[in-house]
């Protein structure tokens, strides 16, 4: 068995291979189908770099299949379910990440300074 002694990336190198898409960047792809319906996933260039040549998609996966069958299956899983569990949870914006941090958001300020000028 061999290890990798000497190598410093070794985690790194397979972590960025296998990466996926983040879950607010999924949330951004759903909301582009509600906005334009099923349409978009119905007319998709074909890409013969893409298993499926890209026909088959799951958007809360970010992945593409084979054929239907592939697809349909894949559904039926473990995974699949996980992350369609996981995106219910609707994403944080920029200002609740701001907020928690301490920073103030342009509404707090309106209130804060609202609050000065009703006190004198």
């Amino acid at each position: 068995m061999k290890y990798a002694i000497g190598i410093r990336d070794h985690y790194r190198k397979y972590r960025t291979r296998n990466y996926a898409k983040d879950l607010d960047q999924i949330h951004e792809d759903i909301k582009k189908v509600k906005e334009h319906g099923d349409e978009i996933l119905k007319i998709q260039d074909w890409n013969e770099d893409l298993p499926g040549l890209g026909q088959f998609y799951c958007i809360p996966c970010a992945r593409h299949f084979i054929n239907s069958e592939a697809h349909n299956e894949h559904q039926r899983g473990k995974n699949h379910k996980k992350r369609v569990k996981l995106l219910k949870e609707i994403p944080y914006t920029q200002a609740e990440a701001e907020s928690a941090v301490g920073y103030s958001t342009e509404h707090s300020r309106e209130k804060s300074i609202g609050a000065i000028i009703n006190s004198n």
